[in-house]
């Protein structure tokens, strides 16, 4: 698929609502057999100086730049405490920006992230 075709397939089912967006309709298209990681790098490269992530209520805002940096710096982070591939960590956490680093970060390096919903409640 040319860079043209992708863009428009990529933005094409995304229907704004209330100054979001969310996907909309059916999405059929071609499979990518990349990682998580790799589709980051990929996206790094094509879109680097664009927003990445954008939480208002916190005044932060990331590019795609700054996001695969703050990754890096946290994967370092993991490295450091001593987890290696294959580790597995448990976040307990909101959708937030440190969440997210973590999500993208043990993926980098190969862990698996174990997710805690933190609406569970016993009862």
């Amino acid at each position: 698929m040319s860079d043209k075709a992708m863009d428009n397939y990529e933005t094409a089912f995304v229907a704004p609502v209330n100054n979001r967006s969310h996907v909309a309709g059916e999405k059929s298209g071609p499979l990518k057999y990349l990682t998580i990681p790799e589709t980051l790098r990929e996206t790094v490269i094509k879109y680097g100086h664009r927003d990445a992530v954008v939480f208002p209520s916190l005044n932060l805002s990331w590019s795609y730049d700054d996001l695969d940096r703050e990754i890096d710096a946290c994967a370092s982070g993991l490295r450091a405490l001593g987890l290696q591939k294959g580790d597995r960590i448990g976040i307990w956490s909101p959708n937030n920006p440190e969440w997210l680093l973590m999500q993208f970060s043990t993926a980098r390096i190969g862990l698996i992230l174990v997710n805690i919903n933190p609406a569970y409640r016993l009862s």
